[in-house]
């Protein structure tokens, strides 16, 4: 068998992962779902979910990950199968390669967003507003910054299409090669030279903002000073501890920011050494994305939204979403300061960062699985990624409806889902104790013993009550939706991962006659 890649050093590694789990998450929904929760109230269940669900899957999903990758498997199907010798595993495995293949689509195209905007920032094409600020509602103010954003992504079309303004197709194109290119050259030479520049570049970026944003005053009120934006999202209505929904959100969130679920740790996870010492690279991964979430994300996008609108109005667009956060208030704001274009260009070049080295963190285990279970060559698998991008990106590009269908059934709902099957495949089938074994081997720090207990026990139950609650929430509202492109999003997702099944059908078939 023809020696696979490994990553070049122990730094290059973390800051790979770390890559792979920060992303546009971090910058546009975490602010949003803190607001829309309650604030303090948010962040107690969101830090008991990092403890508890957060840590143990990071650390399952490396020791998955390294075990499949010494016996030749990056990819759920091939490590499934290793872990567990019945029929089923490998198709369970599927998730795997499905889930990041299928946020991949619409991730590039969004990132592609962020690379256009901070040009957009820099060269101040953004439309001033209408209306002054101490005289118009938050949303009001906004309407032409909103309409600057749905006049680029051509949501303000009439019927079921969208008409993208010509220059996104360009912007995708860049993206789209800029990751194409980082992929073909491998492990070591693409993936992990990205995020030594990339990683560090962004940290400077976020660290210039934050100063910057701690500096602000209000231009209307003096009462909405920095100390209040900290204390909207750091004081705790402890009563927000007794909504469900709180919950559910905070685990959301830290599935969501980790990238757990997707494949794509276990993929990177493949490729380290025998014995490299995964509980202090799983636990630094982790603490560098929550660094990155909780100091900066927060503090750019929420409290200078408080200092210029208020605790009423940053909730009020918080209530829009996170694209309105990102793409609409933060220019709204960066336009009153001074060397308002350079901040903003910066906001922008710090997501087009973050979204760029998750975009080929989930590029990386459908190109591991051509390249471990058909022997194809990288830049062979890299080529035909490119061309299944194109076709593909027309869906969320063109239809209306189509990214939020496919972002909840993939993003939200079938994450749940792998984790679960990682969690009892390794935990339970595997065997805990080697699980256990596979995790601690290596490790220069004691991983307290508590943790076997809450991975094998707390997490799976976590894991099934986050399952049924957004089951039994959210699923009803999802299968009512009607349009064009929600059936067509549906079509797209179901043909696909029947193409996922033939794909590891055929590879096996492979494997058996060689």
């Amino acid at each position: 068998m023809e020696q696979r890649e490994q990553w070049g050093s122990r730094i290059g590694l973390i800051l790979a992962m770390a890559g792979n789990a920060i992303g546009l998450g971090n910058f546009l929904r975490f602010p949003v779902q803190a607001a829309q929760n309650g604030g303090g109230a948010f962040m107690i269940p969101y830090f008991v979910s990092f403890i508890v669900l957060g840590i143990p899957l990071m650390w399952v999903e490396w020791g998955i990950g390294r075990y499949g990758g010494v016996r030749g498997h990056g990819t759920a199907p091939g490590i499934f199968d290793a872990l567990w010798k019945n029929r089923l595993a490998k198709y369970v495995g599927i998730l795997g390669i499905f889930l990041p293949l299928v946020v991949l689509i619409y991730y590039t195209y969004i990132c592609s967003w962020t690379l256009a905007f901070s040009l957009s920032s820099l060269l101040d094409l953004y439309p001033s507003p209408e209306t002054a600020l101490a005289s118009a509602s938050p949303k009001e103010y906004l309407l032409p910054y909103q309409s600057y954003l749905t006049a680029y992504i051509g949501a303000d079309s009439e019927g079921i299409f969208l008409t993208p303004h010509p220059m996104a197709y360009v912007f995708f194109a860049i993206t789209l090669g800029i990751g194409l290119t980082v992929l073909a050259k491998g492990i070591s030479g693409g993936i992990e030279k990205l995020s030594k520049f990339a990683i560090p570049a962004l940290f400077i970026m976020a660290f210039i903002l934050f100063f910057r944003v701690i500096t602000l005053t209000s231009p209307t009120d003096p009462s909405f000073t920095v100390s209040r934006g900290f204390s909207f999202l750091w004081e705790p209505d402890l009563s927000g501890l007794l909504d469900g929904k709180v919950w559910l959100a905070a685990a959301g969130q830290i599935f969501f920011t980790l990238s757990l679920g997707m494949g794509a740790i276990l993929t990177y996870a493949s490729y380290v050494k025998k014995d490299e010492d995964i509980a202090l690279d799983g636990l630094s991964t982790a603490s560098l994305n929550e660094f990155a979430e909780v100091v900066f994300g927060s503090t750019i996008a929420i409290v200078s939204a408080v200092i210029f609108f208020g605790p009423g109005g940053a909730r009020e667009v918080a209530e829009a979403g996170a694209f309105d956060l990102g793409f609409i208030s933060m220019p709204a704001v960066f336009g009153h300061m001074p060397f308002g274009r350079f901040f903003g260009f910066l906001w922008f070049l710090l997501l087009f960062f973050a979204g760029l080295t998750s975009i080929v963190a989930l590029s990386q285990p459908v190109i591991a699985f051509f390249e471990d279970e058909f022997g194809w060559t990288r830049k062979r698998s890299v080529f035909w990624l490119g061309i299944f991008f194109v076709a593909s990106v027309t869906i969320p590009m063109f239809l209306k409806g189509s990214l939020g269908e496919m972002d909840f059934w993939v993003a939200t709902f079938a994450l749940v889902i792998l984790a679960l099957f990682e969690m009892i495949i390794f935990l339970w089938i595997f065997g805990g104790e080697r699980a256990w074994e596979e995790i601690t081997r290596g490790a220069h720090i004691k991983v307290p013993r508590v943790f076997f207990y809450i991975m094998k026990y707390v997490t799976p139950l976590f894991l099934i009550v986050i399952l049924c609650a957004w089951g039994y929430q959210e699923l009803p509202k999802v299968i009512g939706k009607k349009g064009v492109g929600v059936w067509v999003a549906r079509l797209f997702l179901a043909g696909l991962l029947f193409a996922h099944v033939a794909a590891v059908r055929a590879a096996w078939k492979r494997r058996k006659s060689a």
